[in-house]
Formats: C-alpha cells, structure tokens, sequence
C-alpha cells in the first residue's frame, strides 16, 4: 500500500490506523465492489488485483472512467455527501480489498492530519476529473490518446511519480476509456506503433519513447 503517493504522504500513525481498521475481502474476476445507486457502505483500499470504474450509457453500452489499481483507496464520495454510489466498480481479476466501515472511517476523520489527507484526495480526484473533461471539449483525438496512455503509464488514478513502460490495457478498455469507437483507437495507436512511440500486444501496450508519447500529449 505504501507505493501510493497519497498513502506514502500520511502520517506513520494515520497509515496504521487505516489499515487496522479494515477488513480484509477477496472479490472474483466480474465481481462488482459495488453497483451505482448502491447506499454508502464504506471505504475501499486495493491490496491486490484491480477494478475499473464504469457506468452505462443510454444505449447500454459501458463507458470505463479510471482503472484502480493495487495500493488505491476509493469510496470515499459517498461517505462524504451521503448520497447513492454513483458508479459501478468490477474487478478485472482476482483481488482483495480492505473494507473500513462507516463507522471506523468516521473515527478516523476526526484526525486533522486525515481528514486533511482525504481532502488532498478529493482534491486530486477533481483535478483529474477536470482534465478529462478539458481533454474531450478541446483536444483532438491523436492528443487524446497520448494523454490518456500517459496517464495510464502512471496508474491512472495513482499517479505515481515513476511511470511504467507496459500499460496492462487492452484496446477495447482503452477505447470504453475514451469513448471512442475500437476502429478509432485502433487507427490512432496504429500511427504510434508505425511511429516507433509504442507497441501493441494482447491485453498490454508497450511504450517505446516516453519522450514522444509526452510531446505528442501536449498538442492540441
């Protein structure tokens, strides 16, 4: 747990605390975490595996909001506003979670230096909202891509500071990710790969010039 930057950064006392405080759960490939419109049940952290965060669209269809992987903490929303979950959480693979209850996450936010942390947290969960946002209303789909391939190279919702050559994505995760149809992923990741930025496997994507795929996220 301790790789996450937002777990590393808590006081040595908080981190014992929050993970005392869990209860150790093990989910099956498809399992759901929990469902949108599902009450407030409690704060989640990875210990192994990981989750996609979905939700469906009008026609059914999925859309992936952010891929959560080992040592990320989630849940937290609704036990701020006390509002219905609101979307779906499924493990990708096997996994285990820590399960802190209502109650114990309460007791723990009556430390400053966590509650604080958890504001941090927030934080950090808007701001990548916000980006995503900004990404589909003014950047073009090539620039989408890089950025979101770069982000995926940090963890996604970690955000690690070290970034990971292989993305264990696949192109149809990454195309839910992106909204975007498979064929126009495919034509845009076939550039990158003609390109010399990456190569394409089964199931991952291997990136070859973190350099380039970084220029290329910064155009419009």
């Amino acid at each position: 747990m301790a790789l996450n930057p937002w777990f590393a950064e808590l006081p040595y006392r908080n981190q014992r605390a929050l993970l005392a405080a869990g209860e150790r759960t093990t989910l099956h490939t498809g399992e759901m975490l929990y469902r949108q419109g599902d009450p407030p049940g409690g704060f989640f952290g990875v210990v192994s595996g990981s989750f996609k965060v979905s939700t469906l669209r009008e026609d059914g269809k999925e859309g992936i909001l952010s891929v959560v992987e080992a040592g990320n903490w989630l849940g937290e929303t609704s036990l701020f506003d006390q509002l219905p979950r609101p979307h779906d959480v499924t493990a990708l693979e096997s996994a285990e979670v820590l399960l802190v209850g209502r109650d114990e996450f309460d007791r723990l936010m009556a430390s400053p230096a966590f509650a604080r942390a958890m504001n941090r947290l927030l934080a950090t969960r808007v701001r990548l909202l916000y980006s995503l946002v900004e990404d589909a209303m003014l950047r073009s789909i090539s620039t989408r891509v890089a950025r979101r391939l770069m982000a995926l190279a940090h963890g996604d919702a970690t955000q690690a500071r070290e970034w990971r050559p292989v993305v264990p994505v696949s192109q149809e995760q990454l195309a839910m990710m992106m909204g975007v149809t498979r064929q126009t992923l495919s034509k845009e990741l076939k550039v990158l790969e003609r390109d010399g930025v990456l190569v394409l496997g089964y199931g991952r994507i291997e990136i070859r010039s973190a350099v380039a795929l970084r220029a290329r996220s910064a155009l419009s």
